[in-house]
């Protein structure tokens, strides 16, 4: 089965694409996001077996689509969490003959519409979480790589605990500044405006009266009077509405939830199944629960012969203590500024992302900078101001990733979100101050394999090389190089499909495959060919090429060579 995916209709220039689109998907699937009316009932009328995905800008109440969804009887209509859901879909006779499916993160909103209108069929798909469908997604994200002529990395993103409040019977509560509000773990029935169920059970062992409980990020802080029981009795210090599954923090950490659940252990063997490049693992308090992950992963990975990189998604304050244990244990981390900032303080972020990048780089990891990066543009087409500096600032801190979460996942603006994060990136690394001797001054390395990646840093840099390249069959001399900052580009040449999209995540790295010669100079020739292939480099230009003697030996890197191109 194929799958298409188009973003955004919105103008004539891309509206001719519909017709190609149309034709490529005859018989086939096609995932269709448009905002334009006309373009969902042309797919609608028989041509395509298609789901139809309704843009965040199309009401698909109009009385044109109503008309044909009779047409679509036992056909799935999907639309996402942030489009125009309105009453008049969900009312009409078409909710009872279609199956509607909502994508997205939200699984409480999803929940309150299927409380509101019992007779629709609706079904929750949960995009962003490891779904059984997910290797199918993974396909279809590696095959629009290869056709845009690179490969890029897959992270699975596991979940993590459930640290959430339970389910309100009106879908929400709103709660005033002093009242009372009791978190209680053995609550059976729907929650109200004086108390709710928790799916963390835990919760009346974690806490004692004067903790600061912080719920939906923060925007709801209670005060912890007392514990009876399984209940946890509070007094409201900042109030706001309150819905299902909202999430819960101890301000200062100490819930003791484990960093890995029964669901992550089976997400992780879907996660395997599909060879994710990288696995990010949530709320790590130490080296064990990083290890235990890897564990689990080279065991669910072994019949692929794989090896996933292992991320460590720093969101805890227990886990800051033990941030360089952590680092040691992973391969790399990401900085989730969320949760982390209502546990330890917005106000202590900044610095703390400073150190986290710093360390990453120091201790020769990646490093992913997450959390509502472009929040704005989730409902607008550009970002304000204040974002653009968040990006750039972690661009220029050294982070070797930016992430998208909801402004991709259930944003109405998902492909210019992209490009103008990349347009910020992109101003950002060319403003870099690039110190590259000072970085060498009193370093010493042990290994030849690194020393022979810091040489051509520094030789090349002195030379005003086109290029600095490096064969490699595990990708560790490209990440050397790249924890550096050099203007001058790297080119990871490696016959392994796996490395060159685990090194799709470094920076400065542009990882390509190669199969090259067991002999070195015949390999040598060849990468040669390869780049000037690529126009990478000309008749006349200089680069420096690495490579190891035997070839083909992980961690073998020993030849350091300044070359001409002939």
């Amino acid at each position: 089965m194929t799958h298409f995916m188009t973003l955004d209709f919105a103008d004539g220039d891309r509206a001719a694409l519909l017709g190609r689109v149309v034709e490529m998907a005859r018989g086939s699937y096609a995932y269709v996001v448009t905002p334009n009316v006309d373009h969902v009932i042309k797919l609608m009328d028989g041509r395509v077996g298609a789901d139809v995905y309704q843009g965040a800008d199309l009401k698909i109440c109009d009385s044109r689509i109503l008309s044909h969804l009779a047409r679509l009887k036992g056909r799935r209509l999907s639309v996402y969490p942030g489009s125009d859901m309105t009453a008049d879909l969900l009312a009409s006779k078409a909710a009872r003959e279609l199956t509607i499916a909502v994508f997205g993160p939200d699984r409480a909103a999803f929940d309150e519409l299927v409380a509101r209108y019992p007779h629709a069929r609706l079904q929750f798909l949960d995009a962003p979480m490891l779904a059984p469908d997910t290797p199918a997604w993974a396909a279809t994200v590696r095959a629009a790589a290869q056709r845009a002529g690179r490969e890029v990395a897959i992270m699975a993103d596991l979940q993590g605990p459930k640290i959430r409040v339970g389910k309100f019977a009106e879908g929400k509560v709103w709660l005033e500044p002093g009242a009372k509000f009791v978190l209680d773990a053995a609550r059976t029935e729907l929650g109200d405006v004086d108390a709710v169920g928790l799916d963390y059970k835990n919760l009346p062992r974690d806490v004692k009266p004067g903790d600061s409980l912080l719920l939906n990020d923060g925007l709801i802080v209670l005060t912890v009077d007392s514990v009876k029981g399984e209940a946890v009795y509070t007094t409201v210090r900042l109030g706001g509405e309150l819905s299902n599954n909202k999430g819960i923090n101890k301000q200062g950490g100490g819930l003791t939830a484990p960093a890995l659940t029964g669901k992550d252990m089976d997400d992780i063997k879907t996660a395997m199944s599909f060879q994710a490049d990288y696995v990010a693992v949530s709320f790590p308090k130490s080296a064990t629960d990083m290890e235990m992950a890897r564990q689990l992963c080279n065991v669910a990975a072994a019949e692929f012969r794989h090896q996933p990189g292992l991320i460590a998604k720093i969101e805890r304050a227990e886990a800051i203590p033990r941030l360089e244990e952590i680092i040691r244990a992973s391969d790399g981390i990401m900085v989730a500024r969320g949760d982390l900032a209502v546990e330890v303080g917005n106000a202590a972020v900044p610095a703390l992302q400073k150190r986290m990048i710093r360390m990453a780089r120091t201790m020769d990891k990646v490093v992913i900078t997450a959390t509502q990066m472009m929040e704005s543009m989730i409902t607008n087409p550009v970002p304000t101001r204040a974002e653009v500096s968040d990006v750039a600032n972690a661009v220029l801190d050294g982070t070797d990733a930016v992430m998208l979460s909801a402004e991709t996942a259930a944003g109405r603006y998902p492909l210019e979100t992209v490009e103008e994060m990349a347009k910020i990136c992109a101003a950002a690394e060319a403003a870099e101050d690039h110190q590259l001797d000072a970085d060498f001054t009193g370093q010493t390395f042990r290994r030849i394999d690194q020393s022979i990646a810091m040489g051509a840093l520094f030789t090349a840099h002195h030379l005003g090389a086109k290029a600095i390249v490096a064969m490699t069959d595990s990708g560790a001399t490209a990440l050397w190089m790249s924890r550096h900052r050099i203007h001058i580009p790297i080119y990871a040449l490696t016959p392994k499909v796996a490395t060159q999209r685990k090194m799709a995540m470094y920076r400065n790295v542009r990882p390509l495959l190669m199969d090259t010669s067991a002999d070195r100079d015949t390999a040598l020739e060849q990468a040669e060919g390869h780049l000037k292939s690529r126009n990478i480099v000309q008749k006349g230009d200089v680069y420096a090429i690495t490579c190891g003697e035997p070839m083909g030996a992980p961690g073998g890197t020993n030849m350091l060579k300044i070359c001409v191109a002939s």
